[in-house]
């Protein structure tokens, strides 16, 4: 093959990659269509807030919640749990969010144990439902605060499943003083005895993800009826002046990096 007929060939392959690239895309917006349509608020922007949202039962949410955990782990169960019953009693836009995508919440976000997929799934259902505070309300914000704050303080796991797969005696109780998913099962497991793999650390994290979700909906439910206060106390940046969470002197001791003050 000549130069030239090498290079009309490589352009020719290039536009047909190009031209697949095009398709795809144009399938997956229409896949989404309904996501992705604009729907112009006041402000000008192209989403509009709040989701419509019924009360739901905060205990028939953990229950699907748990369930759910063992199909697609703790955040996308969280969200699910929260969501699939919006789906039936509201429909769109909740028929058209993919909760199942979310399964890389898992582990601390795919295995690598930073925030714990629970505590991201409820603050994902919190902002989707109300709306981030670029949008005007402070109260998904909030919201997702209160929920970090209360999964560091609580001793988890709080909720007991009606149908449990593991005997409630044999999961123990522990406070991880973090959000972090290294931190929350690190301690859970030491206190346990058990490794990560074992069934019933399995089940802890089931319970606390159901744990979360009926939190989630106790506060969702208050914001419905319009009687929610933010109660979380906890100032990231006050210690250090830098983003942090409940016990990293835990973790870092005297690494903890010194931010420039004043600013």
């Amino acid at each position: 093959m000549t130069k030239k007929e090498k290079r009309c060939a490589d352009e020719s392959r290039r536009s047909v990659i190009i031209g697949a690239g095009a398709v795809a895309a144009g399938m997956t917006v229409a896949h989404l269509g309904g996501l992705l349509t604009p729907a112009h608020a006041k402000d000008g922007s192209t989403e509009k807030w709040p989701w419509p949202y019924v009360k739901l039962d905060p205990t028939t949410t953990a229950e699907i919640c748990y369930e759910e955990w063992y199909r697609v782990f703790c955040g996308a169960a969280v969200i699910n749990s929260v969501f699939n019953q919006l789906r039936d009693k509201v429909g769109e836009p909740y028929t058209s969010f993919p909760g199942d995508s979310f399964t890389f919440l898992e582990g601390g976000q795919v295995g690598w144990g930073t925030i714990c997929g629970s505590a991201a799934g409820a603050n994902i259902v919190a902002n989707v439902i109300i709306g981030p505070r670029i949008a005007g309300s402070q109260d998904g914000h909030h919201i997702s605060a209160d929920i970090m704050q209360w999964y560091s303080e609580v001793n988890m796991p709080v909720f007991v499943p009606n149908k449990p797969r593991i005997d409630p005696a044999k999961i123990v109780k522990t406070t991880s003083q973090s959000p972090l998913c290294h931190i929350s099962v690190g301690k859970w497991m030491k206190a346990a005895g058990l490794p990560l793999k074992s069934a019933e650390r399995k089940d802890r994290c089931a319970r606390v993800a159901a744990s979360t979700a009926y939190r989630l909906v106790e506060i969702l439910n208050e914001w419905h009826a319009g009687t929610y206060e933010p109660t979380d106390t906890f100032k990231a940046a006050a210690e250090h002046g830098i983003t942090g969470q409940f016990n990293c002197m835990e973790c870092h001791g005297d690494d903890v990096p010194e931010a420039p003050q004043g600013i």
